[in-house]
C-alpha cells in the first residue's frame, strides 16, 4: 500500500524524469567532435622539489583527471539537449558544470605546466613586465604568495595573468573555478584547494606555498606571454 507522501514522492519523480527526457533532441545527437583525454605530467613526478611523488600523482590522476572527464560528459549531455523545451534549470546546471569542469582542466593543466626542478627565472620580456606592473620580482612573489597563503584553510586559486583591457599583469584571487579575469591569459596557476596540498603538508598552507614556489619553472609562462603579445 502507498501512503499519501508516497504517492507525491512518486509524482514528483515522474515530472523530473519526463522533463529530463523531454531534453533529448529526436533526431541522433552529433558525435563529439573532441576527445577529452588529460595530459600526462609534464614532468618526473619524482623530480620535483618539495612536492612528493604520491601527491602530485594524486593530484594528476583524480582530481585534474576528473576534471577532464567530467568535462566530457557534460558535452556529450549537452549535445543531446533539445534547448528549445529543456527547463531552464536543467540549461542553467549543464552550463554552470561546464565552465566549471572546463576552467578546473584548463588551471589544472597550467599548475602541472609550472612545476619543475625550480631555480628558472622568468624570460627577459615577462621579467620586464613583472617589474613594470609591480616594481621588482620581489614584490610581485610577495604579493602572490601572500594570496595563496591568505587562502589557507579556504579553496581557490592564485592566477599570474596578463589582460589585454588592463594592459598589466594581475595577480587574481579566483574561486570555484570559475571567477578569472575575463580576457585573461593566465601564465601561472598556484591550485589552493586542499587537494593540491594536504597530502604533504595537512594544514600547513604556508609551508605548501613555499615548496610551490621553490619548484616553480617559468618556461611556460614565458612561452603563453609571449605568445599573447604576438597576438
Amino acid at each position: 500500500m502507498l501512503d499519501r507522501r508516497s504517492l507525491i514522492g512518486a509524482g514528483a519523480m515522474l515530472a523530473a524524469s519526463a522533463a529530463i527526457a523531454g531534453c533529448a533532441t529526436a533526431q541522433s545527437p552529433p558525435a563529439l567532435s573532441t576527445v577529452y583525454t588529460p595530459k600526462p605530467l609534464p614532468f618526473d613526478p619524482k623530480a620535483i622539489p618539495g612536492l612528493s611523488e604520491k601527491l602530485l600523482v594524486s593530484h594528476h590522476d583524480n582530481n585534474y583527471a576528473g576534471a577532464a572527464k567530467r568535462f566530457g560528459d557534460i558535452e556529450a549531455q549537452l549535445r543531446q539537449t533539445d534547448f528549445a523545451t529543456a527547463p531552464g534549470f536543467l540549461i542553467n546546471g549543464l552550463k554552470r558544470e561546464e565552465l566549471i569542469a572546463l576552467n578546473s582542466m584548463i588551471l589544472h593543466e597550467v599548475y602541472f605546466a609550472g612545476l619543475g626542478k625550480g631555480g628558472s627565472k622568468p624570460g627577459a620580456d615577462l621579467a620586464r613586465q613583472l617589474e613594470a606592473d609591480f616594481g621588482s620580482h620581489d614584490r610581485w612573489r610577495a604579493e602572490f604568495t601572500g594570496i595563496g597563503k591568505a587562502l589557507g584553510g579556504g579553496s581557490g586559486w592564485v592566477l599570474l595573468t596578463w589582460s589585454p583591457r588592463a594592459g598589466r599583469l594581475i595577480n587574481q584571487w579566483s574561486s570555484d573555478h570559475t571567477l578569472t579575469a575575463a580576457d585573461g591569459a593566465v601564465l601561472l596557476a598556484l591550485d589552493m584547494y586542499e587537494h593540491a596540498y594536504h597530502m604533504d603538508f595537512g594544514a600547513k598552507v604556508g609551508d605548501y606555498v613555499n615548496a610551490y614556489m621553490g619548484a616553480l619553472d617559468w618556461a611556460a609562462a614565458d612561452k603563453a606571454f609571449s605568445s599573447r603579445l604576438k597576438a
